[in-house]
Parts: structure tokens; sequence; C-alpha cells
């Protein structure tokens, strides 16, 4: 049993094993090519080793120290395991050209044939990884190599065909979403991890990244930046339904599965509801019982890639959020000894689904999502025709709006558009750092504010959240953002989750069908999952804009290709809440549950 301090992380486990490291070598693939490889066994372990493979876009050096960040290959090798790090093909040491996705599904699969074939293998073998490190797993579980064991997949939102709510539709992993172009991620991604020439660009000050999100065509952003070449301009150049993307083998509907999963996401990273979906679907398409019972997930309060990480006051952004610390390095060597040492003991009792109330600050325990209990409610927007800003007229209510209720209306100017606060530029670990109080934001005019009464009874929502709008416009097409805030007593505005959709893919992201001027369009905006007690005497508040920059490229409202455009239109646009077009945001209201639940944590065998 892993004992922790009243502050701080989780310790990691004691290591049983002093770890021995192996490098220098060279894996071949199917084609010829070389993959530099690093092996760590634990010095004095009996009999043959299960593996745990890392396949890293990152370089194996950070791995070969103890590290606050990268403790993963010394820890589990001196818990009885083989740990392989390799690098993925064009990058470092490794042979080939880099191509992003392009080859992870047939090198993944021979990495495992080599591992199988090594005479200190057990032949079975467990994937570990946080981000682009979990997109990989995704990619070769669908293979079902024999040897292939089992999984944990952490911060891989972006692993599945299609747009990330649209299985199918969209066909362009994260890079976009809801249509729009994820710049806040992916231009310090491509920059610094992308190279097609193997180079390693200096970390450039956030400045110097804000610089570039402001570039215009955004098809230039990186060439701005003195990037060395790298696929941004085939990967921005597409639209979403362009067969190009089908070679990348993400997640699909009919994939096949053969191996137990554990998803680890949160709360404040991009696609925590991907991340339940890709749960379902691996369920879903298991081809075995194992692998049809044995898919779980923590969804955790963090940002990207740290629910491991966590301390204690837990403070995310600008939230404090308790005390969300788990054992997660404990949790994790107990999946792999079930499923790589049959002792299925380990995770006995393990629950299906371990998600984090935020607001509540406690940890809960279902077995499907939503969760039972949990209902849809309607909240409809209502106002005078003034909503504009948090000082406005517009509210939220469970009552339906009147007949003749006037719609409330702002110009979009992709000059200036409406600032994200979850950005930092140079953070290529993900997209954003944080919730951040939007109440500076909220006294811009084109931004629409609609806020509920002050709560007399404490509200959880828990599920994914969807804002269905009545819009129209001046332009061809245009975005609208929604995003769903905590407001407090004192006035901050604590932003809970949000989502976008850029208007002409509205029927669907195989087609873009422009908008007639003024004539109205329903349309959906997936806001993504969440789970947040909104306690009493807190209020609940839904921004509209149609800019959240530069997390999502501008939409320039010309209809065109947008990104190698430089000229842009201002957009009147306009929200319609009456008895005819009856806006709202639906919400998943859970029961009143009071006390969470204590995570099992299994104790050390000797």
């Amino acid at each position: 049993m892993c004992v922790c301090d009243k502050s701080g992380t989780k310790p990691l486990p004691a290591p049983r094993f002093e770890v021995v490291l192996q490098t220098g070598l060279r894996v071949p693939m199917r084609d010829g090519v070389e993959l530099a490889t690093d092996v760590y066994h634990p010095v004095g372990y009996r009999g043959k080793l299960s593996t745990i493979l890392i396949r890293t876009k990152y370089g194996k050096a950070p791995y070969r120290l103890p590290k606050p960040n990268n403790p993963e290959a010394m820890m589990f090798a001196a818990q009885g395991y083989s740990v392989v790090v390799q690098e993925l093909r064009g990058l470092f040491d490794s042979g080939g050209n880099f191509g992003l996705l392009e080859h992870d599904a047939r090198d993944g699969y021979d990495t495992l044939s080599w591992i199988a074939s090594q005479p200190w293998s057990t032949g079975r073998v467990g994937t570990y990884g946080c981000s682009a490190l979990g997109t990989t797993q995704v990619i070769v579980a669908q293979l079902c190599h024999p040897a292939h064991r089992c999984a944990i997949i952490e911060g891989a939102g972006g692993s599945m065909t299609g747009h990330r709510h649209r299985l199918g539709d969209q066909r362009l992993c994260s890079l976009r979403w809801g249509g729009a172009v994820e710049l806040g991620m992916w231009v310090p991604h491509f920059h610094q991890s992308h190279a097609k020439d193997r180079s390693r660009p200096q970390p450039i000050p956030d400045a110097e990244y804000e610089r570039a999100f402001a570039i215009l065509p955004i098809i230039d952003i990186l060439k701005s930046l003195g990037s060395p070449p790298t696929e941004w301009e085939d990967w921005i150049s597409r639209n979403p339904d362009d067969p190009w993307f089908d070679r990348l083998g993400l997640l699909r509907e009919d994939s096949r599965i053969d191996l137990p999963a554990l998803f680890v996401h949160s709360w404040y990273d991009v696609g925590a509801g991907d991340a339940l979906r890709q749960q379902r679907v691996f369920s879903s398409c298991g081809i075995t019982t194992a692998a049809r019972e044995h898919q779980h997930i923590i969804l955790s309060p963090a940002v990207h890639c740290e629910t491991a990480t966590l301390t204690a006051p837990t403070v995310v952004g600008e939230r404090e959020l308790g005390d969300a610390r788990l054992d997660c390095w404990r949790i994790y060597l107990n999946w792999y000894d079930c499923w790589l040492k049959d002792e299925p003991d380990r995770i006995e009792g393990m629950p299906r689904i371990q998600y984090y109330v935020m607001g509540r600050n406690e940890w809960r325990a279902t077995s499907e999502w939503p969760p039972a209990g949990v209902k849809l409610q309607r909240w409809f927007l209502r106002s005078g025709g003034s909503a504009n800003t948090r000082l406005g007229d517009g509210r939220l209510d469970l009552a339906p709006p009147s007949d003749d209720e006037p719609a409330d209306s702002f110009v979009y100017d992709p000059g200036n558009p409406v600032r994200y606060l979850g950005v930092q530029g140079g953070n290529a670990k993900g997209t954003t750092v944080g919730p951040r109080d939007y109440q500076e934001v909220e006294l811009r005019h084109d931004v629409l504010c609609f806020t509920s009464e002050v709560l007399n009874e404490g509200v959880e929502v828990t599920g994914f959240v969807k804002a269905i709008l009545f819009v129209s416009s001046s332009a061809l097409d245009t975005d609208f953002v929604a995003r769903l805030l905590d407001v407090h007593p004192d006035g901050r505005a604590i932003d809970v989750v949000d989502g976008i959709l850029r208007v002409r893919y509205r029927d669907g992201f195989d087609r873009a069908v422009m908008m007639k001027p003024k004539e109205v369009y329903q349309i959906e905006i997936d806001l993504d999952a969440t789970s947040n007690w909104f306690p009493p005497g807190h209020r609940i508040r839904l921004e509209i804009s149609s800019s959240s920059f530069p997390r999502f490229d501008r939409n320039l409202n010309t209809g065109g290709n947008n990104w190698d455009e430089t000229k842009w239109t201002v957009a009147n646009n306009a929200v319609h809440h009456c008895a005819v077009f009856p806006s709202y945001i639906l919400v998943p209201v859970a029961a009143d549950v009071s006390g969470g639940i204590e995570i099992q944590d299994r104790s050390e065998k000797s």
C-alpha cells in the first residue's frame, strides 16, 4: 500500500528490483527500416518477463533517468517488467521518414512481434502512454496482435475517425473541432515535433506563437515561425471528407478490438467526451469477453496528461478542487499485473467508470455513462433582445420563450476575435492550461450571456452537454461558440466546458452547405462532457459568440476555404429564441447524491 502525504503528489511505488538499461537497439520493421529502441530490465527477476511498450515521438532520452515528469520506464521495470521505449519512424535516431500517424499501425504491430520473439519475453505486452503516445495505442489495438494483451491510454481524445462527436463524418483526428481548426494546440505541435527533416527547433517565446496565430493565411503560420518542413500544409488544406485521411487508422465504429483498455482523461483536457466514446466503441467492438467487459475509464479534473501528478490541494487553472489525487501508479500496476501476470484479483471491484465531480470535489463510480439517474433538462435562452455582455438582460430559464421574444444580435469581426483564455502558446502538451475567469471577456458586445437566477438548490451537471440554437447571419458562413460557466457569488465566471460549430457543416462534415443571408438555421453545438456541481448561491451561464481565438482559427465569413484567405467579411449574427425558434442548452442533471466513493487501492503483494 502506498502511504501518501497530506500534500504533494502520490509517491511512486517502492522499487522491487534494480534496473539495467540496454541502449542502441535497432528494431527492424517489415520494410527494412530500423527504429531506435531502449529496453529496461529488472535485475534479478526470475523467469521470463512481460513487457510494457512505450512508443514516442518525443524521444527516448526523457525516460532514461527517473524524473517527476517521466518516471514510467524506470518505475515499471523496477516492479518486475521489461519496458521497451521506442522512437517513432523518422524521428530522433529512428530510420525512415516521419508521417503523422501514417506508420503507427504497421510499425506498432511489427514491434509487438519483435518483443514477443525475444528470449526474455513471455509473449505478453501491455502498451502505455499519453497524448500522441495514447493515439498510437488506439491505432495498433485495432490490428489485434496476439501479444497485445492490454493498454493504458491517456489523453488521446483525438483518436477517432470523423468529427469528435460524429464518427465517420469528419475524418480529421482532433485537428478540426466542429469544423474549425484548433490552432492553439496544433501550431506548437507541428513546429516542435513534426519536422520531416528530423530537426528539433529550439523553444520559442509564447509571444512569438501569439504573433504567429494571427498570421493570414493560416496555411503560412508554420513558415512565419521559421519551422522546418512539416505536413501542416497537407493537413490544413484538405476538407474534412478528404479520403487522404483514411490511411491514418483511427478508431471506427466497425473496428475490431481484442484487448482490455484503461482510458485516462481529464475534464480540462480536450476531448473528454471522445475518451468516453472510445471506451464505448472498444467495448462494443470487442471480439472477446475480456475486451467487451473490461473497458475502464478514469476522468479527473486535471489538464492534459496530469492525472497521475495531481497535488493536494488540487488547483487546476483558477479553480481549487479539493484533493483529487488518485494513486494512479498503483492502479496502473494493478492493471498490468492482472492482464500480463494472470493476477485478476488486482482489479477485483474496479469500477468501469471513475469520475471526479468538480465543485463537490469527490470521486464517484458508475457502470454506465451518463450515470443512472441523470435526466436531460432544457434551459431555454431568454431575453428582451439585449443579451450582449454579462450586464445585458439575457437569462437561462426552464420556462420556454414567448411567441414574440426578440432575437439577440451581435457583430462578429474576424479582425477583433473573442479571446479564449486557456491557451498557452508554447504549451505543446495540450490546448488548455485550465479554467479561467471570463468576467472581462463577457464585457464585449459580441458575447451574448444568458444567466440563470441564483440557485436556491445546487445543480449537478454530469454527462454530455449540448446547445441547440436557432441562428442567422449576414454571411455565407460563420462560426458559433457556446461556453458553459459557473458564476460564483463574487462574480467570477469560471468556464466548465465549451464547443464550436462552423455552420457550413451543420448537416454533416461530409458536406459544406452555405447559409442564406438572414435565413434561420437550427444548429447543434456539442460542448463535450463534464461533471460539475453548481452550488446554492451560484448561477449557471451560457455564453454565445462567434470566435474563440487563438484556440480555434477565425472563420473569415466568406464561405471560401478559410485556410488560404487573407481578407474577411464582417458578419451580423443573431441567436433567435421564441416559440418558433426555441434555442436552449441541453443539460444532463444528476440526481442529488451526497458522499463520494472510496477508490479501492489494492495492496502490493510481496
